[in-house]
């Protein structure tokens, strides 16, 4: 049963309320006297807006690296989620509470022409907002992420088959410190080939609000972005990874994304799931290659 366990842990994990906001300018600490809140942004520079939105676990902080190497004359708002790296954890559902705060962070600033940078969940989350607000989004650009992570990793089974209360859950949020991290460590290991990193991405695991993380990716595993795909109108650059299998990566990739009308798909060789981690360089080149015509 402990192997059993062990290898679903593997797969799940390999690939990858309010509707508050907080702002911080340029670090400025969120007051511990406010509620919890879903988001938590920082924004760097001026100009029209471009959106970060991180992996699951992942800081906002992890885009700060691109941001450097990108030529742009955007500002830069970089998203952390609620549960994750010492934010407070809020109330179930957590995908859904996470994007509608995300699209109201956008309809109260009155941002327009914002193009959004989202890797893995951030991915899916880019897809969705620009699915409900169309007009709001001009470009999108989808880093190692897919619209239904469960048909691939468990084809046909039904998102019915995932709840909260289930015994998987169950027993990942009655594992101990040291289950845990072995669990942390083994998906760490598996998710970039910069060694290097390993620790920083066991870290966030393990820092993380053990409900938050156990139910938010049951939402995730539930999720299924294809039916709202050709409502995504903004031109959209995706960036697949080629771990685990170069050569059925990209036709994954072409089946799940079929309905999406604007798109490019490129595939980082010898990357795993975090490109910036594994083939910074050619992410850096290809991002400032889509952002250049900014239409």
């Amino acid at each position: 049963m402990k192997t059993l366990l062990q290898a679903l842990i593997f797969l799940i994990f390999l690939f990858a309320h309010t509707f508050g906001f907080s702002n911080t300018q340029n670090s400025t600490h969120l007051s511990k006297t406010i509620a919890p809140q879903p988001i938590i942004v920082e924004t760097i520079g001026t100009g029209k807006p471009i959106l970060f939105l991180p992996g699951f676990t992942t800081p906002g902080t992890i885009w700060k690296e691109t941001i450097k190497n990108l030529n742009t004359n955007r500002q830069s708002h970089l998203f952390s989620y609620a549960g994750f790296n010492g934010h407070a954890p809020i109330k179930m559902p957590w995908y859904a509470t996470i994007k509608k705060a995300i699209i109201a962070y956008i309809q109260h600033h009155t941002l327009t022409d914002v193009i959004i940078v989202g890797h893995s969940m951030g991915g899916n989350l880019a897809v969705d907002i620009a699915a409900e607000i169309p007009e709001k989004i001009s470009k999108l650009v989808i880093v190692d992420a897919l619209p239904c992570m469960r048909e691939v990793m468990m084809p046909n089974v039904p998102a019915e088959n995932f709840y909260y209360d289930s015994p998987y859950n169950t027993q990942m949020l009655q594992m101990d410190a040291d289950q845990f991290k072995n669990v942390a460590s083994m998906m760490a290991s598996n998710m970039t080939n910069s060694t290097d990193k390993v620790s920083t991405l066991m870290n966030w695991i393990l820092e993380a609000d053990r409900t938050t993380y156990v139910y938010g990716y049951t939402d995730l595993l539930k999720l299924d972005l294809r039916p709202v795909l050709p409502m995504v109108t903004a031109k959209t650059l995706i960036l697949g990874a080629s771990f685990p299998n170069a050569k059925t990566v990209k036709p994954n990739y072409e089946s799940q994304y079929a309905t999406l009308a604007n798109k490019t798909i490129l595939i980082a060789e010898n990357s795993k799931h975090f490109i910036m981690f594994d083939q910074p360089e050619w992410l850096y080149t290809t991002l400032n290659t889509f952002l250049a015509n900014e239409k």
